[in-house]
């Protein structure tokens, strides 16, 4: 999910007596609405080996690092936070850390350029930024592998909302790696071991979200699309209404649309049980989206675990569990 207001100042009371000799009637003081509350994190459990490291020029392309001790390279956990690509920041990796650099993997956490932000750099669509800047990441810190003691094929990325979402694209994505590039980070994969989410929104087609979960409202957004108040038209409707305009973005960013039989293992987590068609209490974290997404895995031959309470074959209780034990087995 970083909002900040400059308070107004306030007149003295000498000034607003003057004002009142001068003018046959003083005008009430216009109240500005309440700046909303920047959610404060948590400091991380553990600081980080290495801080603030960027990735890339723009301020918001950072990320911090700690290292597991090993006498060999480790597994990595690749964090994305979320916040709908508008909001949060990466110190919501710190309830993670700590039980990865005790069984031994080392982890990373990004920042990214929010949707606003992308919109600023002329991005086109606007959450190209913030999943280029995911991969962009990954691919840094794989050109680190050697100086940071990292497994370049052994990296899991996880994140909640948005991060998850990101996540996901990464997992079932093309490789980006461009061997030809003369920029030594470019052509560093990006392709993961494996990847454990939490709330993922699975599809940004919304013909789909709303077949799926009929009050859907999420990710518009991510194209640009922000509605109409003057004629009461909501974002998502316009995103919807639009939706012939932008197949070839909903084919690039969606990770349903990109799941292949190549792609590795994930593993998905909600907190409600799902209801496929029927409008959902939070349908912006609905599990129907993982429902969906597992068929579709499960078509292709991928791998895909899905939690949510009374889940049926789901061994594992959280993507913690599941990125300890994956990053750590052995190869197939």
């Amino acid at each position: 999910m970083n909002r900040f207001f400059l308070p107004l100042l306030c007149l003295s009371l000498a000034a607003s007596s003057d004002a009142q000799t001068t003018t046959p009637k003083a005008k009430a003081a216009v109240k500005t609405p309440a700046a909303p509350k920047k959610r404060v994190y948590p400091p991380y459990p553990v600081a980080p080996t290495l801080a603030d490291v960027s990735y890339g020029s723009h301020p918001k392309q950072k990320i911090d690092f700690w290292k597991a001790e090993s006498s060999k390279p480790t597994p990595l956990l690749f964090f994305i936070h979320g916040g709908g690509w508008q909001g949060g920041e990466r110190k919501v990796a710190g309830a993670m850390i700590k039980p990865m650099l005790d069984a031994g993997i080392s982890v990373v956490s990004i920042e990214y350029r929010f949707i606003n932000e992308a919109t600023a750099d002329k991005v086109v669509p606007p959450v190209k930024g913030p999943l280029s800047d995911a991969a962009r990441a990954l691919q840094f810190v794989r050109s680190k592998a050697a100086e940071w003691n990292i497994d370049k094929e052994r990296i899991g990325a996880s994140g909640g909302s948005a991060g998850a979402c990101s996540s996901l694209w990464l997992a079932f994505h093309d490789d980006m790696a461009d061997p030809k590039s003369s920029d030594p980070v470019a052509r560093e994969s990006t392709r993961l071991w494996c990847a454990a989410v939490d709330g993922a929104q699975t599809t940004l087609d919304p013909k789909q979200m709303r077949e799926w979960t009929p009050n859907s409202r999420y990710g518009g957004h991510a194209f640009g699309f922000t509605g109409d108040p003057k004629i009461k038209l909501t974002q998502f409707d316009e995103f919807y209404n639009k939706r012939d305009t932008i197949l070839t973005w909903i084919a690039e960013y969606s990770p349903y649309a990109l799941v292949t039989k190549d792609d590795p293992p994930i593993y998905m987590n909600y907190g409600a049980p799902p209801a496929l068609g029927q409008e959902q209490k939070d349908p912006t974290h609905t599990a129907n989206f993982g429902v969906k997404l597992q068929e579709h895995c499960k078509a292709n031959g991928v791998e895909c675990e899905l939690r949510y309470p009374n889940a049926p074959d789901a061994p594992h209780a959280s993507s913690k569990d599941y990125l300890i034990e994956r990053l750590k087995a052995p190869k197939k």
